[in-house]
């Protein structure tokens, strides 16, 4: 296969980043990303809360999802501006709100995400940590998604590799690049989906608090830490202190919060049936 055998240019490949265009309104495959994977995760999480020892109820489910909508998109968003490019919207603060013109941070939306859940388990008596962990047994699609449309968008490319599975992407030069978007489908998305799915199905891990969501979280960190190293870095960032990331200094907090949820587990009550 040709794939394998030479770099590939972008451009043949026939994406095309908007998925449905009706007259001057245009339905990008990164919108469709995000509806995707919220009606995923709210049929899968409807599914989940079926079985025994269930921290909520199909309709705590319904409410929960339009507050972790919220979390993800305000969380996502306000991150990016301040982390990212402060500059441009200090300069411009209307362009904040311009969404469809991208600029997410997903530590941002994990953090939006994690703080609705709190407030929401408060307001119904709930436990925060336990809902936590099914929501992460369903976070990983979104993630699956996103960087799928990432990789359509020819966005967040990867650093310049001598590997024959390279792609030129548009605007990224002539060099073949890392396929960094399809690292992060495969790391952040797949493996954790299939992980917390067979560990949430197939064992009593729904019932320990914290174990779920520390896997996530920890599984997360490492994984972005890691391809931050084969993606390029933001071209209004660069690389930052210690030679890291903006990615990889973000990454820590969550990879030291999954380990503490890992290593706390022993000192929560497991959940009874």
């Amino acid at each position: 296969m040709e794939f394998f055998q030479t770099p590939v240019e972008w451009a043949s490949l026939g994406l095309d980043p908007v998925a449905l265009q009706i007259g001057p309104l245009a339905l990008r495959w990164y919108s469709l990303a995000y509806i995707l994977g919220i009606i995923a995760g709210w049929w899968l999480l409807l599914r989940m809360v079926r079985r025994p020892g269930s921290p909520m109820t199909a309709k705590h489910v319904d409410d929960l999802v339009t507050w972790c909508t919220l979390g993800v998109i305000l969380g996502g968003r306000l991150a990016y501006v301040i982390f990212y490019n402060p500059r441009q919207y200090i300069e411009n603060p209307l362009d904040v709100f311009k969404l469809w013109e991208g600029g997410m941070s997903f530590h941002g939306g994990l953090t939006g995400v994690i703080l609705a859940i709190v407030l929401y388990a408060r307001s119904q008596g709930l436990s925060a940590l336990r809902i936590l962990d099914y929501v992460a047994v369903v976070a990983p699609i979104g993630l699956l998604l996103g960087r799928f449309a990432n990789f359509v968008n020819g966005e967040l490319w990867g650093r310049p590799t001598d590997g024959t599975w390279g792609i030129i992407f548009p605007d990224a030069g002539p060099e073949p690049r890392h396929p960094s978007q399809l690292y992060e489908a495969a790391l952040e998305g797949a493996m954790l989906l299939i992980l917390l799915n067979l560990l949430f199905w197939g064992t009593r891990a729904r019932l320990k608090p914290g174990l779920l969501g520390g896997i996530f979280i920890t599984g997360y960190g490492l994984s972005r830490f890691a391809i931050e190293f084969f993606r390029e870095p933001d071209a209004q960032l660069g690389v930052l202190a210690m030679g890291m990331t903006m990615g990889q200094l973000l990454s820590l907090p969550m990879i030291l919060f999954g380990l503490w949820l890992l290593a706390t587990l022993n000192r929560r009550e497991t959940a009874q049936l």
